[in-house]
């Protein structure tokens, strides 16, 4: 995989259907939060250098991610951040199909993409 992660994605809203096209680190956010589902995405869970970065780029097109605070003990007790994306959204075209070759992994109110 040579190229930047990009891919279509619909936001399914009661005031109709809204399409945007995302790339690079901000698909791949979305398509780990897209596959996550309620239990959201932490930094430690799904390791990458910049989530809020990310995070604030999927907020500025128009997605609504809820933060959740949580603390952590260990050597390196202290707190993170988990991500929930809380849009219907579908994920389509691109090279997604490249990244996920069996298909997105929906939470359970999606089919799985062929």
């Amino acid at each position: 995989m040579s190229a930047k992660l990009n891919f279509t994605t619909t936001i399914h809203g009661a005031d109709g259907d809204r399409r945007i096209d995302v790339l690079g680190r901000e698909a791949w956010a979305l398509l780990e939060l897209v596959e996550a589902g309620s239990r959201g995405c932490t930094p430690i869970d799904n390791p990458a250098p910049r989530w809020s970065h990310y995070v604030w780029l999927l907020r500025g097109d128009g997605f609504k991610v809820e933060t959740i605070d949580e603390s952590h003990a260990g050597p390196f007790a202290g707190s993170h951040a988990r991500y929930v994306l809380h849009d219907d959204v579908t994920l389509d075209g691109g090279n997604l199909a490249e990244w996920r070759p069996n298909g997105v992994r929906y939470p359970a109110k999606h089919e799985v993409a062929a």
